[in-house]
């Protein structure tokens, strides 16, 4: 069978020697009375267009996988950052679940041919399926766990590069979920305390490279390199050494300095290492009071939504804010977002 998957991904890829290479972070904040914030940095070689959407609720999908692709109506709208404009790749939608894809090479998803029973879902819409069906960590991974479906990918049209990423989950309780496919078979680290995600190693690893550097104190000496593992520690320990305060000022500015810190400089990557890149953009996630950051390093003023100002009901339109072209913006941008026709998921073909 041939099999394609029209998509660059919703998060991070990586190409061999003068490829697109990739790497991301993601941390979660847990401070005082509800203050849950989500930073997560996109790291790429090449160009990454991104655009903010209003996804309102009551939307019908389908997996983009054929005549066995898996249908819902979203339950919940959302705001999501695309890539080029045929991914969800982060966001979070209106009761506090937010979303990250970040590549892991390690990844390998099922086999249609020994899963000819269960309905099927395109890797581009894996974020998206979370964020229109759950409001809590719990809850999507309750559902996930029933295995009702498969993810499936395949290489990305015209390259030798096959499409693997992991997505991790995060509420307003400060609940967190790591979700991976390993050998087929899909695993699910569910746990408050797994605030940090990088890329590869798998998940187990990063959590066993973390033990080894807890026996190191943090303030004595942190690995500095732009690899996966190093910057997992560095987020691993700064998410937790930081001030943990109530003052969403303050958390937020923590939070923005966390994610910075392992971020890749801009221009530097590596043909050999592929999960060095330079990080694109950065975007925060604030649970407690629903505003969501972006940042875009060549655009460099951060613009945030307040999800108060936005309409996400079901008879709300879909509604773009252009950020591709690096366009400026002023602080708080939900009036900027325009009317728009919906963006079109990449689809899975036999």
């Amino acid at each position: 069978m041939r099999k394609q998957l029209f998509t660059a991904l919703s998060a991070c890829a990586w190409l061999l020697s003068t490829q697109i290479t990739d790497a991301c972070t993601r941390v979660v904040y847990q401070g005082p009375n509800g203050n849950i914030i989500t930073a997560r940095s996109m790291d790429w070689k090449g160009e990454i267009p991104a655009n903010l959407w209003l996804l309102p609720k009551g939307i019908a999908r389908t997996g983009e996988a054929g005549a066995q692709s898996v249908k819902w109506t979203s339950k919940y709208g959302s705001l999501v950052t695309t890539s080029w404009d045929i991914a969800s790749s982060d966001g979070m939608n209106e009761k506090g679940l937010a979303g990250n894809m970040l590549w892991l090479v390690e990844s390998k998803y099922p086999e249609i041919a020994a899963n000819k029973q269960k309905k099927i879902l395109a890797i581009s819409l894996w974020l998206q399926y979370a964020l229109d069906n759950f409001s809590t960590v719990a809850e999507a991974v309750a559902a996930f766990k029933k295995d009702e479906f498969i993810v499936v990918s395949a290489h990305i049209p015209g390259t030798k590069i096959f499409s693997t990423v992991h997505l991790s989950l995060s509420d307003a309780t400060g609940d967190n979920a790591i979700l991976e496919y390993i050998d087929g078979k899909l695993t699910i680290h569910h746990d408050r305390k797994y605030v940090a995600m990088t890329n590869s190693p798998v998940f187990d690893e990063q959590l066993a490279i973390n033990t080894y550097w807890k026996g190191i104190k943090g303030d004595i000496m942190l690995p500095g390199t732009n690899r996966a593992a190093d910057r997992f520690v560095r987020a691993s320990y700064y998410i937790h050494a930081i001030p943990k305060t109530d003052n969403t000022r303050i958390a937020l500015a923590s939070v923005f300095s966390v994610i910075r810190n392992c971020s890749v400089p801009f221009g530097i990557s590596s043909d050999t290492e592929p999960n060095i890149s330079s990080t694109r953009w950065r975007t925060v996630a604030d649970h407690k009071n629903m505003v969501y950051y972006f940042e875009n390093v060549l655009s460099p003023n951060v613009v945030w939504v307040d999800f108060k100002k936005m309409d996400f009901s079901a008879t709300a339109k879909v509604k773009k804010l252009t950020l591709d072209k690096y366009e400026v913006y002023a602080g708080e941008s939900s009036a900027s977002f325009k009317d728009s026709a919906p963006f079109v998921f990449a689809a899975y073909e036999d």
